[in-house]
């Protein structure tokens, strides 16, 4: 998997950090604060939106009165905390990039969250210093299936897409990377275990945490040996 990659890129929520339970919470607690109904198609609608398709899959479908800042400024409000205290990297992710800043890997992250919420996290978390370019699906436009936040890190970090491998969590974000050029590797989590077979049939690989990707390495470590 790791044959000829120069970048990882990875995408945030569910893939990197174990986080994706936050939003159902602040989902619910929207519904029930502006007496919103949900289609039965809500999760998958919005699956790879950026944060500001988002707010105005709101307005557009759910007829929210607000603006599309005041939607996303409560939002990070409502997530704020909860990133700050209760969010974590995915088994195995710090041991990877710790490994990879040794074999001269460049890191980066394509996210469709908030800006702010990211950086804080990051900052938390103490991964910052990893990651050579941080972008979110607002500063380029289009959310994912788009590729457009993936080839921006990859423009960023001066690695061409064959040379990147994508991490992500969701159909809608694997397409993302197989249509900037890269190789996706799906992770499993909780939130999008239902999608798991069509994750495996869209990605190049499939792994159920970073620990994989490390017990990889250690095994072809030893075989070398």
């Amino acid at each position: 998997m790791l044959d000829n990659v120069k970048a990882m890129i990875f995408d945030m929520d569910g893939t990197l950090m174990d986080s994706m339970w936050i939003w159902p919470d602040i989902d619910d607690y929207y519904v029930k604060k502006y007496d919103l109904v949900l289609p039965d198609d809500f999760h998958t609608a919005i699956e790879g939106k950026a944060y500001r398709e988002t707010a105005q899959y709101f307005i557009d479908v759910l007829h929210m009165s607000m603006d599309e800042e005041a939607i996303m400024k409560e939002w990070t409000q409502l997530a704020y905390e909860r990133y700050k205290n209760d969010v974590f990297l995915k088994p195995g992710a710090e041991e990877l990039l710790k490994y990879g800043k040794e074999k001269g890997i460049v890191f980066g992250i394509a996210t469709s969250n908030g800006r702010s919420l990211v950086d804080m996290v990051l900052k938390e978390r103490n991964i910052q210093q990893y990651f050579q370019s941080v972008r979110t699906s607002c500063e380029v436009g289009k959310g994912k299936p788009s590729p457009d936040v993936y080839l921006k890190v990859s423009e960023d970090i001066g690695v061409s897409p064959e040379n990147c491998l994508v991490f992500e969590d969701v159909p809608m974000g694997i397409l993302a990377g197989k249509r900037a050029g890269m190789r996706v590797c799906a992770i499993y989590d909780k939130f999008s275990e239902k999608q798991d077979q069509q994750k495996k049939e869209l990605a190049d690989y499939y792994i159920r945490d970073f620990r994989d990707v490390m017990a990889g390495i250690d095994g072809e470590q030893k075989n070398g040996e």
